[in-house]
């Protein structure tokens, strides 16, 4: 797999003469970086191994002003050659470089001790033993510290021998094939148009297809790639790559985006983070203070918003949220380093757990036992955690693709597992959106608790509608959860349906003496009416009762399906109705179409019936009125 060796050091103690010697390519190509003999600007090289691969080499400035450009090119760095000048030893941003490699989550590398033609063998050996010393509880601990000359060659054969070694058994730590390339250039090339480059951190790209900026959102499409200066149809993760943007303008890009398949990332305002406060900070981080964060190629001000504690102590190791000023789009896994805003150092780094955190009280257990949760090294469990914080929205494959920084393939294995588990819920089928198990088993549990409410609130009714339940209990879910738990509950056996009402599996409508006796007379007032049913008055006012205090009973017959309301004040009942209904049917089944007069020779109903009869057939989709006929309305 093609890897990145990336430079570190104190300014003046000779990265980018030394990457010269060993490549033949001079990384400060701007004319101030000439004028002032100092690299400003992230330079870029190659180097051949004796295997006929390319190390890509990233060159970075020194000098502490230009930190944030160091920041830039480490983030996508394999391993570090870390360079000090054996006439000058150890030095601020010798100390910096480190440990910014090391939040950045890079764990192997060399040392390059350069200038040895300027020192004599006791100093040199001095200075060797006081470089050791400074690396002894550092990932360089155990690596050769090489001496080089670049004026007289001293060392570099010996020097590229171990870069070759150290790249021949390196083991690449890009899991996901998620592409992104962090952008930390742009320009343009005559006759091709806007070219931007980047470290391709994980992933593959090829010629055609279609990308987009993010967070901007702008979306184009991948003209041209180069890799090493040599035209690719595809480049994969691991390697310094050029990509020719269409129609795109210089100024469109923005250094630090990230170049993406459309739909792959998601820009959040909240990062969830393990965080490691370095213990050479000098001084404690407060809640909510501003800091610089580097993530890839970008910088921002943001905010640490602390979940434990007032403040952080140097040395501290925690779970916290960063607060950012614009939505940006994160992986599971990234790194990230902090620098404090004045005076401007590095303070603190570490990995992003949740790129689409969501705001969580101060002092709260469990939300932090939570959070903690996605910091275990078990993937599955992480997603299940991911799956958890989530709560009913849930999340789509591609939304878990950065939730995970799997591969395809491990996180398809992954979801299987949680599935057949029952940790994991699918409730969309085609974004293969899904929630937590135990977020459903509550949900459930909490739909059967809400009809129960309902049962206890209004006895006389059957059940609550679906679209009542739907509009109240359901009303922040999303559709297909929606939907999906009644389902499952009506599977179960747990609900039942009847028509439209859902009720409880135990559920019947329980009605006093008098209100049962009321509802036999009303049941067989409409009953003896038939197809002419009586006025409603006619059916209270021998009962001594007000419609008001009826209301009830006629709700539970018509939720019972024993009466129809066909207009205001105006029922039949089901048979009766049912009776004539057929009539309909049968005529429009032979006669193609009818009018009204039609309809009271069939049914022998008068106006008063038959035009309240043939709107509710409309409106019951049985008919539909063309001028002033009707016609079966085809299903």
């Amino acid at each position: 797999m093609p890897l990145i060796m990336g430079t570190a050091g104190h300014i003046d103690h000779g990265k980018t003469t030394l990457i010269k010697a060993l490549t033949g390519i001079d990384c400060d190509r701007l004319k101030e970086e000439k004028k002032r003999g100092i690299t400003i600007e992230l330079g870029f090289a190659f180097l051949d191994m004796p295997d006929g691969g390319r190390l890509g080499v990233i060159d970075v400035p020194g000098h502490e002003r230009f930190v944030k450009n160091m920041v830039a090119g480490a983030a996508g760095v394999d391993f570090a050659l870390l360079v000090i000048a054996a006439d000058e030893g150890v030095m601020p941003q010798t100390r910096e470089h480190l440990e910014i490699c090391t939040l950045l989550g890079i764990r192997h590398g060399l040392v390059a001790l350069t200038k040895t033609d300027m020192v004599d063998e006791d100093w040199l050996e001095m200075v060797t033993d006081d470089v050791s010393g400074a690396l002894a509880d550092t990932f360089l601990a155990e690596a050769p510290i090489m001496p080089v000359s670049a004026h007289t060659g001293q060392g570099l054969d010996e020097l590229r021998a171990a870069i070759a070694e150290l790249a021949g058994t390196y083991d690449s730590h890009r899991r996901s094939d998620l592409f992104r390339l962090p952008v930390d250039r742009i320009f343009t090339m005559k006759g091709h148009g806007t070219v931007v480059t980047g470290t391709l951190v994980s992933g593959s790209i090829s010629e055609g297809e279609d990308v987009r900026l993010y967070p901007k959102g702008t979306v184009t499409k991948v003209r041209g790639l180069q890799s090493h200066g040599t035209s690719v149809t595809e480049a994969p993760a691991g390697r310094r790559t050029a990509v020719n943007l269409a129609g795109l303008e210089v100024e469109d890009v923005t250094r630090g985006e990230v170049l993406a398949r459309p739909g792959s990332l998601f820009p959040s305002l909240v990062w969830d983070v393990e965080l490691d406060y370095l213990p050479s900070a000098g001084r404690e981080l407060k809640h909510r203070r501003e800091v610089h964060l580097h993530h890839g190629a970008r910088e921002v001000l943001a905010r640490i918003h602390l979940l434990d504690r007032d403040a952080l102590r140097p040395g501290d190791k925690v779970i916290c949220q960063i607060r950012l000023p614009e939505p940006l789009p994160g992986v599971y896994g990234d790194r990230i380093v902090l620098r404090s805003f004045s005076p401007l150092r590095t303070i603190a780094g570490g990995r992003i757990l949740n790129p689409l955190g969501r705001k969580v009280k101060r002092f709260d257990e469990s939300g932090l036992a939570r959070l903690t949760g996605l910091s275990v090294d078990d993937q599955e469990a992480v997603l299940g955690m991911q799956l958890t914080l989530a709560g009913a929205e849930g999340l789509s494959l591609a939304q878990l693709r950065t939730m995970a920084g799997l591969e395809a393939k491990a996180l398809d294995k992954a979801l299987q597992s949680l599935l057949s588990k029952g940790e994991a819920f699918l409730f969309e089928r085609e974004t293969r959106r899904y929630a937590s198990g135990q977020v459903v088993d509550e949900l459930c549990e909490s739909a059967l608790a809400f009809v129960d409410a309902f049962h206890k609130t209004d006895p006389m009714k059957q059940g609550v509608l679906r679209g009542e339940l739907a509009s109240t209990w359901g009303r922040a879910l999303p559709e297909r959860l929606f939907h999906a738990i009644v389902e499952r509950l009506l599977k179960r056996g747990e609900l039942v349906a009847e028509a439209e009402a859902l009720r409880l599996k135990g559920h019947k409508v329980s009605l006093a003496a008098d209100q049962e006796k009321l509802r036999e007379a009303v049941l067989g007032a409409y009953a003896s009416g038939g197809e002419t049913p009586p006025n409603l008055k006619d059916v209270l006012e021998p009962l001594g009762v007000s419609y008001k205090e009826a209301a009830g009973v006629f709700r539970l017959l018509m939720e019972q399906g024993k009466l129809v309301k066909v207009k205001e004040d105006m029922f039949f009942h089901a048979e009766a109705l049912g009776s004539i209904r057929s009539k309909v049917v049968s005529f429009l089944e032979q006669s193609g179409e009818m009018a009204a007069p039609d309809f009271k020779t069939i049914t022998g109903l008068s106006r008063k019936f038959a035009i309240p009869l043939l709107e509710h057939f409309d409106k019951d989709k049985l008919t539909v009125r063309v001028g002033d006929k009707r016609r079966l309305r085809k299903r």
